[in-house]
């Protein structure tokens, strides 16, 4: 029996580990391993507590004789749970995490030691900022850079460690992570839209951002996947034919979760829900082996650190049931990829600015304002939003009939459609209404009335009103969820403060307030028409159209993160105090870097399979076939051997033009290489991967592929997607 034979049959041989789940409801111990308000209550001092408070509530900062007081709080709680080190956890440009742990121990100054944890410690620790991406901010011989406690997202505790969510900066001041821009975002966008609110309600004095992310994932064998070398170095299938059966019979959708996924996600639950994620949501996903869960909603700053804990926990839970957790976006050709849908909405302390239909025209009207200034800042910044969520990984999912295409656009449905159209041609202050969800009866007995909603969804749509929030379905399933919200976030706030502007002036004129937002609204309804698209987002038609709209076409991802650099990009960025030009600068070089490493790895990768693999096992079966045809022709008449030996003649010959491709192309890719790593500039040497040896990969795949049908299945070397897509 063959390796592979045996590692197949290993991995189907595998039952799913028993869960013991806590005896108490997820409501007794969620947030079990998470020091919230509800343990700092008891734990910290009154005067402690009510300053933290107040900072949390009102954005101020804390001192350290109140940092000092809550880290022996801190402590004190971490320890009686079993914990003896801290770290504080960041978010590096590496689409990761980061965390470097420390003791509770200090001298005691008698030759022995005492648990210590101080309020220095919580506040700040000193990483080496020259070993994380830095796009040239910080060089090897300028390594400082400091991580600094974000108290507005609640410490918590893996294993023996103290965890505590912190923000990343260099020594010169410049945000080195995805916090920093994305707490910075939020306040913009706070402020700006508490202005625009106060138009409706004078009351508001806050307004949050929410976030209700769904994360998709693959789940493979993990003996299956170690045998596979292109998924363990990077994370997709470099090769491979499509199996008989995959998704064409659309039964894995909603379908009935496999027993070993069923364990495996009860883990995962549990011990989310002890960390304090909200999980509310797990089913099966359209492609064999994908899965997806989604939490309850949050304010986003949690909701974007609790979606990176998730992803490194579900990995670990993953090999603890036996399982890898896949979350590139395209691990498998020919079935769909994963993505990261990002629920997006604004809420005040007096409800959702992004709810529909209100009960009174200024509802409705405040209701109106806040969708076309959403659309405003997606349209202003459709090429940017693009970039943010663009990467080597993400490219292969982008626009192939699974997921949003890679041009931007928004569905809003035909009531809003109507309702907008309306107000643009409609006089000053003219009465507008919203209708509901609506009664629907079945001719079926016992089926209650259903209540259906205004409008139908539009699955190809990348940015897509949904009932009370957007949302932007283009993430890709490895993404911090923030790299998308800051740029969604900003451009929002741009348009609020651009859109309050102008309706004050219009007041310090002389008109109403309704009359001046009505004004400036129908003007904004006109600019950002472009961007509203209800049909089909798949089609070529729509691309053209697209084109002619105006909109963002480019599908090169390194052409694609030059809208990091455009003037109105650096204009949005500074002017609402989120990026300057050098973070702006900084970042698109380390996404030009991550994309072309990248495709290094996998074009050597793939080398490397193609010669010490594939060319080696499909010459020596073609050998035995050869060996097969001399043996007949020795054996029988010409004639007759000739006629015996015709189809191993064929597959001879075949196999033949398959492995001359193979080795040519492979060699010609490896030559392109040695040429792309000359290069200097960042930029160019990722456009020439993109264009000159991205190409190859799926040229030389076919060929590969084609081989697979052909070469005896005993003597195949790797897993095929009819073993490793279907979970038993």
């Amino acid at each position: 029996m063959s390796l592979r034979f045996r590692v197949v049959e290993d991995a189907f041989k595998k039952s799913p580990i028993e869960v013991v789940a806590p005896k108490e409801r997820p409501s007794e111990y969620y947030a079990k391993y998470v020091f919230n308000r509800e343990k700092m209550f008891h734990y910290l001092p009154q005067e402690t507590f009510k300053r933290y408070c107040e900072a949390i509530e009102q954005g101020t900062p804390l001192n350290l004789n109140v940092a000092d007081s809550i880290a022996q709080g801190m402590k004190r709680w971490a320890m009686e749970m079993g914990a003896t080190h801290c770290t504080h956890w960041f978010q590096p440009l590496t689409e990761g995490t980061a965390e470097k742990h420390d003791a509770f121990v200090e001298h005691d100054g008698k030759g022995g030691m005492i648990e210590e944890f101080s309020g220095k410690a919580l506040v700040q620790q000193e990483p080496d900022a020259s070993s994380f991406p830095s796009g040239g901010i910080r060089s090897t011989f300028e390594a400082r850079g400091y991580s600094a406690w974000d108290p507005a997202s609640p410490v918590f505790i893996i294993g023996d460690t103290l965890m505590i969510p912190t923000v990343f900066i260099a020594y010169t001041g410049e945000a080195l992570d995805y916090k920093v821009p994305l707490k910075k975002s939020l306040a913009a966008l706070d402020h700006a839209a508490t202005g625009v609110a106060q138009y409706f309600y004078p009351e508001v004095k806050k307004v949050a951002t929410n976030l209700g992310w769904e994360q998709e994932y693959f789940l493979v064998d993990e003996d299956l996947y170690g045998a596979r070398p292109d998924l363990l170095l990077t994370g997709r299938t470099l090769m491979g034919h499509d199996s008989a059966k995959n998704q064409q019979m659309e039964d894995h959708y909603f379908g009935s979760i496999p027993e070993r996924v069923a364990a495996f996600m009860k883990d995962l639950e549990i011990q989310a829900l002890e960390l304090g994620i909200p999980c509310k949501t797990r089913h099966n996903e359209v492609a064999p082996n994908q899965f997806e869960l989604a939490p309850i909603y949050e304010e986003c700053n949690l909701a974007v650190d609790h979606n990176m804990l998730l992803m490194s926990l579900m990995k670990r839970v993953a090999r603890k049931h036996g399982f890898h957790c896949l979350l590139h976006e395209k691990p498998f050709n020919g079935i769909n990829g994963s993505g990261k849908h990002e629920n997006w909405s604004l809420t005040t302390d007096t409800g959702i600015l992004l709810h529909a239909p209100g009960k009174t025209s200024e509802e409705n009207l405040r209701f109106a304002v806040f969708v076309v200034e959403s659309l405003m800042g997606v349209y202003r910044h459709n090429g940017l939003l693009k970039a943010s969520i663009m990467s080597a990984t993400n490219a292969h999912r982008l626009g192939a009939n699974e997921a949003p295409p890679a041009i931007i656009s928004s569905f809003l449905g035909q009531q809003i459609d109507d309702l907008l159209d309306h107000i643009e041609v409609s006089s000053k202050e003219e009465f507008f209404t919203l209708e509901g969800k609506h009664g629907l009866r079945l001719d079926v007995p016992q089926i209650p009335e259903l209540m259906i909603d205004s409008a139908d969804r539009n699955r190809t749509s990348p940015f897509a009103f949904t009932g009370n929030r957007f949302e932007f379905r283009a993430v890709g399933s490895s993404a911090n969820c923030a790299s998308a919200l800051i740029v969604l976030n900003t451009a929002m706030a741009e348009a609020l403060t651009h859109f309050k502007t102008r309706v004050d002036a219009l007041i310090e004129k002389g008109d109403s307030t309704v009359s001046a937002i009505l004004d400036v609204l129908r003007e904004d309804i006109k600019k950002c028409k472009a961007i509203r698209f209800s049909g089909n987002g798949y089609s070529d038609e729509w691309k053209k159209e697209a084109e002619k709209r105006g909109l963002d076409c480019e599908t090169s991802s390194p052409l694609i993160f030059d809208r990091y650099l455009d003037d109105a990009t650096v204009k949005m960025f500074e002017s609402m105090n989120v990026m300057n030009f050098h973070e702006l600068k900084a970042r698109n070089e380390i996404k030009w870097e991550t994309y072309y490493k990248k495709l290094q790895i996998e074009a050597r990768v793939l080398g490397d399979l193609c010669l010490n693999h594939i060319i080696p096992v499909a010459t020596k079966y073609q050998s035995a076939l050869v060996d097969n045809v001399y043996k007949i022709q020795q054996t029988f008449p010409t004639d007759r051997a000739k006629e015996l030996c015709a189809y191993n003649v064929d597959l001879i010959e075949k196999i033949n033009k398959h492995l001359n491709f193979i080795a040519e192309n492979v060699y010609l890719m490896v030559e392109e290489r040695k040429k792309a790593n000359k290069i200097e500039s960042e930029r160019e040497k990722a456009i020439t991967y993109h264009d000159k040896i991205e190409p190859f990969f799926d040229n030389i795949r076919y060929h590969i592929d084609k081989l697979e049908l052909i070469v005896e299945d005993e003597t195949w070397p790797l897993p095929k997607y009819r073993e490793l897509l279907f979970i038993r």
